[in-house]
C-alpha cells in the first residue's frame, strides 16, 4: 500500500529524500524518470523512544513504476509526458516546473493492492516478498482515515463495523498481535482463535468466542466450518514454517477467498483495517467529490456530501 503525501515523515526527513534523489539523479545522469526504494529506520532508546533516523537507499532503477500514474492522478503532474519531452531535450524549467516536492494539497490519498485470488481455485494465497497484486484501487479524501477506508473497501479489504474474525497467528507474531486483538475486541468484535493463538489472547485478558480445532485433525468444529457457515468476517493468518501449520494454514486461506471475506497474511495490513474500524465515524464520514475538485480544493453541492 502506499501513501501520499507522506503522514508520517518529518520535514527533516522530507528534505533529505528528496536531497539523496537530486543528488542520485545528477550523479548518474538520469534523464527521464527513475524508480528509489527508501527505508527510513529509527534508533530506539533503552525507554522505547524513538531517536533520530537514518535514511537509507535500498535500489535505484531507471525505468518507471506503478507508482507514477497513481502519484500523477493525484498531483494532476503528466510524469510520463514531462519524461518523454524531458528525454527529447525539453528542460523542466522549459515546460513550467522546478525541482523539489510537489505542493501539497488539502487531500491524502491511498493506493492498495488488488488480488484476484478467487479465480484461481486450490491456490494458496500467502503473499510473500514477491508481486502477485493483479491491479490497484485508490482511495482518496482530505484526511487519511477516510481515504483509506475508501481504498479497503474498493480493494475487498475492509470488514463491516461490527462482527467475528479468525485469528491463527505464527508464534513469532503472536506479541504483536495482541495490541491489534485488544483494540478489535474493544470495538466490540468476538474474536475466534486457534488454540496456540488463543492461549495468548486469554493471557492477557482478551476473551476468545471459540477455539476452532485444526483442519488436519478433523472433528466438529474446525477452523474451515467456521469459516464456510459464515460466522466470521474476516480471517487473519500468518505463516509458520511447520509442516502442519502451513497445511492448516492454506485451508483457513482458501476458505476464506471461497467464502468471499477478507483475508490478511500480514499484520501491518490487519493493523490499519483495524484502525479503520476503530476510527468509526472519521473513516466513515468520507466526502464523495470529483478528482478535478479534490485537486482544486473546491466543490460542486449538487454531489453528496
Amino acid at each position: 500500500m502506499g501513501v501520499y503525501p507522506s503522514v508520517t515523515l518529518t520535514p527533516d526527513e522530507e528534505r533529505t529524500v528528496v536531497d539523496y534523489t537530486v543528488q542520485m539523479g545528477r550523479a548518474f545522469g538520469i534523464v527521464g524518470l527513475m524508480n528509489i526504494q527508501f527505508v527510513i529506520m529509527h534508533n530506539v532508546g533503552l525507554d522505547d523512544t524513538l531517536g533520530p533516523s537514518t535514511v537509507y537507499v535500498l535500489e535505484v532503477n531507471v525505468r518507471s513504476s506503478r507508482t507514477v500514474p497513481f502519484i500523477s492522478k493525484v498531483t494532476g503532474i503528466p510524469l510520463v509526458n514531462l519524461a518523454t519531452k524531458v528525454m527529447m531535450g525539453a528542460t523542466l524549467q522549459e515546460l513550467g516546473y522546478s525541482g523539489g516536492l510537489s505542493p501539497k494539497r488539502d487531500l491524502v490519498a491511498v493506493k492498495a493492492p488488488v488480488s484476484s485470488m478467487s479465480k484461481l481455485m486450490g491456490v494458496d494465497t500467502y503473499l510473500g516478498p514477491e508481486m502477485k497484486s493483479t491491479g490497484e484501487v485508490m482511495g482518496i479524501d482530505t484526511s487519511l482515515a477516510p481515504a483509506l477506508a475508501k481504498a479497503l473497501q474498493a480493494a475487498s479489504l475492509m470488514m463491516p463495523p461490527v462482527g467475528a474474525v479468525l485469528m491463527s497467528i505464527a508464534d513469532r507474531d503472536k506479541s504483536e498481535a495482541v495490541s491489534i486483538a485488544r483494540q478489535l475486541a474493544a470495538h466490540g468484535y468476538d474474536i475466534y482463535a486457534t488454540e496456540g493463538t488463543a492461549v495468548v489472547l486469554q493471557a492477557v485478558g482478551i476473551t476468545v468466542a471459540g477455539i476452532p480445532g485444526k483442519v488436519s485433525e478433523g472433528g466438529d468444529f474446525t477452523t474451515v466450518d467456521l469459516i464456510q457457515e459464515g460466522r466470521v468476517h474476516g480471517v487473519v493468518n500468518t505463516m509458520s514454517g511447520h509442516r502442519t501449520p502451513l497445511r492448516d494454514g492454506f485451508e483457513i486461506r482458501r476458505a476464506a477467498t471461497e467464502a468471499g471475506i477478507p483475508c490478511y497474511t500480514s499484520l501491518d495490513t490487519f493493523r490499519v483495517v483495524v484502525q479503520s474500524l476503530v476510527d468509526g465515524a472519521e473513516a466513515q464520514n468520507y466526502s464523495v467529490l470529483r478528482l478535478s475538485e479534490y485537486l482544486e480544493g473546491t466543490r460542486d453541492d449538487n454531489l453528496p456530501a
